[in-house]
């Protein structure tokens, strides 16, 4: 049509409600926050919270640009991507909200104004669709619109009712269609009805009117309906730009060109490989995305899709007769294509090519031996006229090859075979049964099989506070809860080793990091923890060739975080002491987190600390910290460490021998953490908040080292730049506010004093053309102020009249007002303010409350004020007349 790109038409979508009192929403996470989702599939899914009325909405309008993934659970388009011409697993869905405002004629015409004034589709080309009982919808399209009444179709439930899966808000919806022309059908009166390839559906208006109940049956009328309006952005982009397929449009073939490049295919000449290079695009979108909302490649739920999604991908990168790594140069083509919309892509983008391409060196290895294995057993089923590839097969592949299921059954439906898959589920519940079994039940069942592996060997010996290298010997491999032999590379184990040098985490303390280095293989620590008493697991993701047990093995711990972690331990110390100093012995510790390079502390206290106290506690702690004080640990017993002062943390468990940290001549805890030589170490540690996190109980939370080095440069940085636009030096900027302040008060006072000699010319003037009516003064006056303003006026012309009746009106946009207000002298013969107001609130369909002396009324009719206005008047006329 006119060959506008995608990032124009999300552009000029946003701006379009956005100039008419939308809130721009950023798009939400892929991972959603809410429990019913796995990906987040469509637009509205962050206001989810607002439509239900569990929280209020910070703006009544909204419009964005969401990014959506349908690939897994009911949403699940993955098979069908490529093969279709519409199909995708990641998308992008435009949509304007409204919660409560606006409803179906604003919604309607401002969707029609964008699609045919913004987007310049032909109006004649344009068809509706509408619920069949909603008459109204249909009315607003063929009058307030101006559709013609003959491509208004009327369509039932399946087609045009819109519903949540659950009980809550719901409503009919209305659809628009575009008619693309003879080349995809014959033309028809009944429109959508008889073909939806020509005519086709790119934008649904939901009009959220009605409750329902479990059955998805309204049963009530919503006393706040709201809009919620879904434009898919490739769809449009499809149309707009006049090609065939979403994968004609501007950033899919940008992939597809890439892909092409790089496999040496043509795109267009063999329609296999089409294929392939259509899921390519797709899905190195949707594995971009993902990656960068933070999922990584899992057998468990997101993670699990993220590798069908880029194991998929990698199938067809193989049958496109290409060997070298490919998914990492996609993702960077991708984020180079998408950045400006969505920033976050350019930020993580070195994690986000790192992650896909382990992901493609992982699975690489053992595709070609899956795939050998599936294909034998597809020919095997071809000359045996089998209906089905066995599920010992399936099992197999994804058990020791790593196919996802979905994929496996993908490869035999392209061959005409299926799988038995009552099989595969009876060996996967077997499996799972096993593990079970060697688990056990309840709470502790994974630190009993830990366990168990060293039953009658000596526990995990440590010795990370002397050393951060040290060789050992692999003892156990556990994953999934199974004992194994070995983790080969791509995979995840708890690795047991005869003596570590990593710290588990425990007193607040994260668990190390690091590398454990095997005769053939390597591995990344990603945490250590402390499973079972005297036990250490140290989670191990297998980089490179195989870890097994009985490997003699070198661990090295992560120096810098390790160090990071120490400042903040240390730090943590030294703050506990203080708290307990400057605001009492009841200030003890009730939680922490001891990060590399951050602390988070919680203590027992009764109210907020001030600003003074903030001050003063985080100039001791700098101070403490530059002080030099020695921090030395010894071991002694419980009983000991007690007697001579040592303090205890409460809830904390102790053996008869106990680990004891003295920092300087006023700090002693019993503590297991790891801790710096000197306070000095620490560097710079400094107080960034402090606030309530339950009843009678704070948190304080610090950076320290390097971060809060960061911290201060950031904090430095703001006042230079407060300095520059103030233009002072940065010392003088709170006396430039100060003074800035005063003068803003003081142009506020004399405002003021021009406004009250304003109102207080306009009520003489009022006063003076004040009508004679029996010896009384009536005055009738419009003026549009806010209802306190009016108020204030009424009040001064009572005053100013002697004996008289005072009528004001005003409106706004969507309610009007009236004040009447009468002397003391008329009051007492009877004459009530509130009575005069009753014909008028009426008509501006409210009532009317107040004294007899002064009154207010008001109501939504703002059209009618004049009459109003004119019929209060005729009261007091006839009031004074007697």
């Amino acid at each position: 049509m006119n060959g506008m790109d995608s990032g124009t038409i999300r552009e000029r979508f946003l701006a379009f409600f956005a100039e008419r009192g939308h809130e721009r929403v950023a798009s939400s996470s892929l991972v959603p926050d809410d429990p019913t989702l796995l990906l987040t599939n469509a637009g509205m899914n962050q206001f989810k919270p607002y439509f239900l009325g569990r929280q209020t909405p910070p703006h009544k309008r909204a419009v964005t640009a969401q990014k959506c993934l349908r690939a897994g659970g009911k949403h699940n388009d993955l098979e069908e991507v490529g093969k279709t011409a519409r199909h995708l697993t990641f998308f992008e869905m435009l949509g304007n909200f409204s919660f409560g405002d606006y409803y179906k004629t604003e919604a309607s015409k401002w969707a029609w104004e964008l699609v045919t004034e913004g987007f310049g589709m032909d109006p004649e080309l344009l068809w509706v669709t509408v619920f069949e009982t909603d008459h109204e919808a249909r009315e607003i399209w063929a009058d307030a619109v101006g559709v013609s009444p003959e491509r208004i179709i009327y369509r039932g439930r399946a087609d045009n009712f819109w519903s949540m899966g659950e009980a809550g808000p719901c409503g009919p919806c209305s659809e628009i269609f575009i008619d693309r022309g003879p080349h995809y059908g014959d033309a028809s009166p009944k429109g959508p009805d008889d073909n939806e390839e020509r005519y086709l559906e790119f934008w649904n208006l939901v009009f959220m009117q009605n409750d329902c109940n479990d059955a998805i049956e309204p049963i009530a009328e919503l006393p706040q309906k709201n809009i919620d309006t879904g434009l898919g952005l490739e769809r449009t982009t499809m149309l707009l730009q006049g090609v065939e397929t979403v994968f004609e449009t501007d950033v899919l073939l940008g992939l597809i060109d890439e892909a092409a490049a790089l496999t040496g295919i043509v795109y267009g000449k063999d329609a296999r490989s089409d294929v392939g290079l259509r899921i390519l695009s797709d899905h190195t979108r949707s594995l971009t995305f993902m990656i960068a909302d933070g999922v990584r490649p899992s057998n468990e739920e997101r993670g699990y899709v993220l590798r069908r999604i880029m194991r998929r991908a990698l199938r067809h990168v193989r049958l496109l007769g290409f060997e070298a790594p490919l998914l990492a140069p996609l993702a960077e083509r991708c984020i180079e294509l998408m950045r400006d919309a969505y920033p976050e892509l350019n930020e993580r983008r070195d994690h986000i090519m790192e992650i896909a391409a382990k992901e493609e060196e992982r699975f690489g290895a053992t595709l070609r031996q899956g795939l050998g294995l599936l294909e034998r057993a597809i020919s095997e089923g071809r000359s045996q006229e089998a209906a089905a590839v066995p599920g010992d097969v399936a099992f197999l592949l994804h058990d020791t090859f790593g196919f996802p299921i979905d994929m496996t059954t993908e490869i035999a439906r392209e061959s005409g075979l299926g799988v038995d898959q009552a099989r595969f589920d009876e060996l996967m519940d077997e499996q799972r049964r096993r593990a079970r079994e060697a688990r056990h039940t309840g709470g502790e069942a994974a630190s009993t099989v830990l366990s168990d592996i060293l039953q009658g060997a000596r526990q995990t010996e440590f010795i990370g506070y002397e050393h951060l290298h040290a060789d050992a010997e692999v003892v156990g491999v556990v994953a999934e809860r199974n004992v194994l032999p070995a983790a080969n590379a791509g995979e995840t184990a708890d690795l047991l080793f005869d003596r570590t040098v990593f710290y588990a985490e425990g007193g607040g303390q994260v668990g190390d990091m690091g590398l454990v280095r095997a005769p053939s293989g390597i591995g990344r620590v990603l945490d250590t923890r402390r499973i079972a008493p005297g036990v250490t697991a140290h989670r191990v993701e297998v980089t490179e060739g195989t870890i097994a047990t009985g490997d003699a093995v070198t661990l090295e711990v992560d120096k810098a975080r390790r160090a990071g972690a120490e400042r903040a331990h240390s730090a943590t110390h030294v703050l506990h002491y203080i708290l307990r100093k400057q605001i009492g012995p009841h200030a003890t510790q009730a939680g922490s987190l001891v990060e590399p390079g951050r602390l988070r502390f919680d203590f027992a206290h009764f109210e907020a600390l001030s600003d003074t106290q903030i001050a003063d506690i985080s100039a001791e702690l700098q101070a403490r910290v530059l002080q030099d004080g020695s921090v030395i640990a010894f071991e002694t017993t419980y009983e000991f460490a007690r007697s001579s002062g040592a303090m205890a943390i409460f809830g904390e468990k102790y053996g008869d021998f106990v680990r004891v940290v003295e920092i300087g001549d006023y700090s002693k805890e019993l503590c297991g953490g790891t801790h710096v030589p000197h306070t000095s170490r620490i560097g710079v540690a400094v107080l960034t908040h402090e606030g309530s996190v339950g009843s009678n109980l704070r948190r304080v939370e610090a950076l320290v080292g390097r971060d809060g080095i960061a911290y201060l440069e950031a904090k430095a940085s703001e006042l230079q730049r407060a300095a520059e636009l103030l233009r002072v030096a940065p010392d003088n900027v709170a006396e430039r506010v100060e003074k800035l302040q005063a003068a803003t008060k003081e142009m506020e006072r004399r405002l003021q004093e021009v406004e009250r000699t304003g109102q207080d010319q306009d009520a003489q003037a009022l006063v003076e053309a004040a009508v004679e009516c029996n010896g009384s003064l009536l005055v009738v006056a419009r003026r549009d102020l806010g209802v306190d303003a009016l108020r204030a006026l009424a009040q001064s012309l009572r005053g100013r009249l002697g004996s008289g009746v005072i009528v004001l009106g005003s409106a706004t946009q969507d309610r009007a007002n009236l004040v009447a207000a009468a002397t003391k002298d008329l009051v007492e013969k009877g004459l009530s303010a509130r009575a005069l107001l009753g014909k008028g609130g009426e008509l501006l369909g409210g009532g009317a409350g107040g004294k007899p002396e002064l009154a207010i009324s008001g109501g939504p009719r703002a059209e009618r004020l004049p009459e109003a206005i004119e019929a209060v008047a005729e009261a007091a006329r006839r009031a004074l007349r007697g």
